[in-house]
């Protein structure tokens, strides 16, 4: 079914929490302890972030042309190189907007599918400073899809407790696709709320058979009081076996005096020599500096990219557990500022997953992911471009 370019602007403005939201914010953390497990804690509706955590996920693909470039990296060294810029790059528009809000919690079975035309032109490496650090400007739209690459993306929540999405994204043209599992952990700290991501990802480029496995930081709801916001934290992991390449991505929560906020540092190694190849250091949702081993150096504005809108069927031609169809009532509500009608349809939803599971559980039906299949630890898209061998 035909899919048109995705309008919907989420992005959120709101100014902080308001005097009546504070007293129910203070209310629940009154019933909380320090370290306490948040995932079956129902969390007032006004926190809502208006999208699922399984289209934040595909957010993250924000840049595709920046993704179909790792595969073009002349080295082994040069494609690790270009992943980590990719990656540093994903997370400004992957959680988009100054104020933290929470992405709705998937239900069992809930599914988002979407997909990007990205014009060949585009999928070049991010230029050197040289006259200006701007990225290259969009070339005008072509209507000939011979001259695009479609990227295709879809993630499903496989399971509910522990909340498990499972997601893949590929490009038969480029032969590349990434296949990848994220497990939300999210605990009370005090004044923060912390959301561990447990899993791993892996990207598979078939042209080289290399895969290159990484893993995802924390992130941090932070002064959830007065005007929330988002930090990421924790070291992050990215390795390629066969060409002994690997990449850590520090992410650095602010200290308690002083200090900036959203910084992350970054080093890419060859293992066998110990040699560092590439460093980064700045703001994941600002400007990045990589100095390379040449003596080159490079600045990526991570704001300034130009993004390439995500494409998506109609809400009526989508399938009843399709992300957007399924929370549109909540959706519209939240937007319309009614935060009871919001609550009303979010209970709807939560009551039929709760009495889907008792049903499965009286006849002893286990539940069935449509789109992946448990291998081992993880999850896999049933279908995936390295066993299909186009």
């Amino acid at each position: 079914i035909e899919e048109s370019t995705d309008t919907e602007d989420n992005e959120e403005e709101d100014l902080g929490v308001l005097d009546e939201q504070r007293s129910i914010i203070l209310h629940l953390l009154s019933q909380l302890k320090l370290g306490m497990d948040l995932t079956r804690v129902v969390l007032p509706t006004f926190i809502l972030e208006k999208r699922s955590l399984l289209e934040m996920y595909a957010n993250f693909m924000a840049h595709p042309d920046l993704f179909l470039v790792i595969t073009t990296g002349a080295s082994a060294e040069e494609r690790m190189v270009r992943f980590v810029e990719y990656y540093l790059t994903a997370f400004y528009e992957g959680r988009k907007g100054a104020v933290a809000k929470k992405p709705y919690n998937p239900i069992l079975g809930e599914s988002f599918l979407c997909s990007w035309d990205v014009p060949r032109e585009r999928v070049r490496p991010l230029r050197t400073t040289g006259s200006s650090s701007a990225p290259l400007a969009p070339p005008p739209a072509s209507a000939n899809s011979s001259e695009r690459y479609r990227l295709r993306f879809v993630a499903e929540q496989v399971s509910h407790h522990p909340p498990v999405s499972a997601f893949y994204c590929e490009c038969k043209e480029r032969r590349m696709c990434v296949n990848a599992h994220v497990w939300t952990k999210s605990k009370f700290m005090g004044m923060s709320v912390g959301v561990s991501m447990v899993g791993e990802g892996v990207l598979h480029l078939l042209e080289h058979d290399e895969q290159y496995v990484f893993t995802l930081p924390c992130a941090y709801a932070r002064s959830i009081l007065t005007v929330p916001w988002v930090e990421l934290g924790g070291k992050v992991s990215i390795c390629c076996a066969k060409s002994g390449y690997s990449a850590i991505v520090t992410f650095h929560t602010k200290p308690f005096y002083g200090g900036k906020v959203h910084r992350v540092t970054a080093e890419v190694k060859h293992n066998s020599t110990s040699t560092i190849v590439c460093k980064a250091q700045g703001e994941w949702n600002g400007t990045l500096e990589f100095t390379y081993s040449s003596g080159e150096t490079k600045v990526i504005d991570t704001s300034k990219l130009p993004v390439i809108m995500k494409r998506i069927r109609p809400l009526e031609k989508q399938g009843q557990y399709e992300s957007r169809r399924l929370w549109q009532h909540v959706t519209q509500a939240l937007k319309e500022g009614d935060i009871d009608g919001a609550t009303e349809h979010k209970h709807e939803l939560e009551d039929r997953q709760r009495s889907e599971e008792k049903q499965r559980a009286a006849s002893r039906s286990p539940w069935k992911p449509k789109h992946f299949i448990k291998e081992g630890e993880g999850w896999v898209y049933h279908n995936p471009l390295w066993k299909t061998n186009c």
